[in-house]
């Protein structure tokens, strides 16, 4: 066994003495050592639960001969977090995530993995880590939030911390009156569990399991249902199973892997942030995926479902509907099948008996809401390695716009304008030097795009950054785009009135001037100052590649 290295042999004698400090029994010394990766918190709502999951856990690993020990890493709520100083640690907190288990994993020589992820940066981190310790892992995550429930006059309506958010550009507006906003919070989040939509940590949590790192209804099962407990049992049960086979993170996530979640990001919808993120696994796992193959999955894979924000349902009602082996079954035909999983199933025997029990919340590809996918990368002048948006989530009218450019460098002075009503019908707000070096930290602008759609104007107003977005945002909001101005990518060079064209059925984001007269004016440009001075931001902000790569340490 690998743990051998902390337990046996005459010169261990001091190494099992600690651990029967820690409670280990002689018989506990002869049997694999599991790490229990768990990112508990009581200040995420995601994870506040965790500890029963990880308990549950321990319980399945127990029961499958195993000895489990619990230890942990940090966790970020990107709703806590938005719109001050804090958003700027989200992102970066993925890769000290990855680093930490990597270090308490070589440092206690487990056997074998069980990762407990739930929010949003905390899944990729983990997989990240899977993929470059390779040893016998599997994902059971904290499962999502249910919606709440909004009593009004006109009866009880289904909300989410979109909701609020949203509901916060109406009270600017005037149609929401303070005391509607104060009733809206108080339900908006009803108990644990990661928020309710379609947000980036149920689509990465979804995606997971579309990789085959963890078991049916790792994606869906509510953090309140009694089945997520039990899953977590069996998490722990098969994790032994995959040490006995010495089935490893890298056998299981491979270019085929990562096609089959970009394939059902697509069907579902996902946030933009999975696109950040699956390029970060995969750099991770040595796989070449070059972002013009997330256009050509786009193109052939239908759009199925349209959850918050992109429509009505949330992820208790895609569980109910089937949840994603329903959702892959329908997309058979476009997938890799022959894809290892964690169930020591190939992915055609784990979905063969996926079933859609609401057509009304997972269509048909025959009745798709559109025949392609609902993420698109938009090259151009502008982006010429990229930019990101959420096509599923985009009004019919703003899918080609053009407009002049109102440039903003901060997100501040952006939703200043926004709050004081300056921003005109068609313009293009420009929000820069919000990139992984430029931020630094690719803060998440939930609050500018949420103005924007609580003040009714997510139908005439479009926005680009080379920042990037929550996954609850909705419209025309178009993020990494890439190289980011801190780089003097051309984004950098924009002034105000620049026409800006976006054309998203074409993969386009240009701005109308020659690229004589972008060098011209990035050429006069000083060089970027970094904002942060001292500690883990001026770090990441020295190491930190561009956004079309993953924002991964180059």
């Amino acid at each position: 066994m690998r743990s051998d290295v902390v337990k046996k042999g005459i010169e261990r004698a001091p190494h099992r003495a600690l651990l029967y400090a820690v409670g280990c029994s002689r018989t506990d010394i002869d049997k694999p050592f599991i790490g229990i990766i768990n990112s508990f918190s009581e200040i995420v709502p995601g994870h506040i639960h965790l500890r029963d999951i990880a308990e549950a856990v321990k319980a399945g690993v127990r029961s499958g001969g195993g000895a489990p020990f619990e230890v942990n890493t940090i966790a970020v709520c990107d709703g806590i977090a938005m719109n001050h100083p804090g958003m700027k640690y989200s992102l970066p907190s993925r890769e000290l995530i990855a680093d930490s288990v990597e270090i308490v994993v070589r440092a206690h020589g487990f056997d074998g993995l069980v990762f407990i992820p739930n929010c949003d940066k905390v899944i990729p981190g983990m997989l990240m880590a899977a993929v470059r310790l390779n040893l016998p892992s599997i994902f059971i995550s904290g499962g999502p939030m249910l919606a709440g429930r909004l009593e009004s006059n006109d009866g009880v309506s289904k909300v989410d911390l979109s909701s609020v958010f949203e509901a916060v550009g109406r009270v600017v507006k005037g149609s929401m009156s303070r005391q509607e906003l104060a009733e809206l919070e108080a339900v908006a989040c009803p108990g644990c569990g990661s928020c309710a939509g379609m947000f980036t940590a149920n689509t990465m949590n979804c995606l997971t399991e579309a990789m085959g790192m963890g078991l049916a209804g790792n994606g869906t099962i509510p953090a309140v249902d009694a089945r997520r407990l039990k899953l977590a049992r069996e998490a722990g049960r098969q994790v032994m199973k995959l040490v006995a086979t010495d089935t490893c993170p890298r056998d299981i996530i491979n270019k085929e892997a990562i096609y089959n979640a970009f394939t059902v990001d697509m069907a579902l919808g996902g946030s933009t942030n999975s696109v950040l993120h699956l390029m970060a696994v995969a750099h991770e796992a040595g796989i070449d995926f070059p972002l013009p193959l997330v256009n050509e999955i786009n193109q052939r894979t239908p759009n199925l479902c349209r959850m918050r924000p992109s429509g009505d349902y949330h992820l208790e009602d895609l569980d109910r509907a089937g949840g994603i082996t329903a959702v892959m079954k329908e997309l058979k035909g476009l997938l890799k099948l022959k894809s290892r999983t964690v169930s020591a199933k190939s992915m055609a025997e784990v979905i063969a008996s996926g079933r859609v029990v609401d057509k009304e919340v997972i269509h048909s590809p025959n009745n798709a809401y559109s025949a392609s996918g609902g993420i698109a990368v938009l090259f151009g002048n502008l982006a010429p390695e990229g930019a990101v948006v959420k096509k599923a989530a985009v009004a019919d009218e703003m899918m080609v716009h053009q407009g002049p450019a109102r440039v903003f460098d901060s997100e501040e002075e952006a939703t200043a304008a926004i709050m004081s009503d300056t921003i005109k019908s068609a313009d293009v707000i420009v929000i820069r030097y919000e990139g992984p070096k430029g931020g630094p930290g690719m803060r998440e602008m939930l609050t500018p795009t949420s103005l924007l759609s609580g003040m009714g104007r997510d139908k005439e107003v479009a926005l680009i950054t080379d920042g990037r977005f929550s996954g609850a945002t909705r419209g025309a909001a178009i993020g990494h785009v890439s190289p980011e101005a801190a780089s003097k990518g051309p984004i950098a060079a924009l002034r105000n009135g620049d026409i800006i064209k976006i054309d998203i059925p074409s993969y386009r984001l240009d701005v109308k001037l020659s690229d004589r007269e972008i060098a011209s004016r990035l050429a006069r440009l000083a060089s970027f100052k970094p904002r942060v001075k001292r500690g883990y931001l001026r770090y990441y902000a020295d190491r930190v590649s561009s956004a079309s790569r993953g924002a991964v340490f180059g």
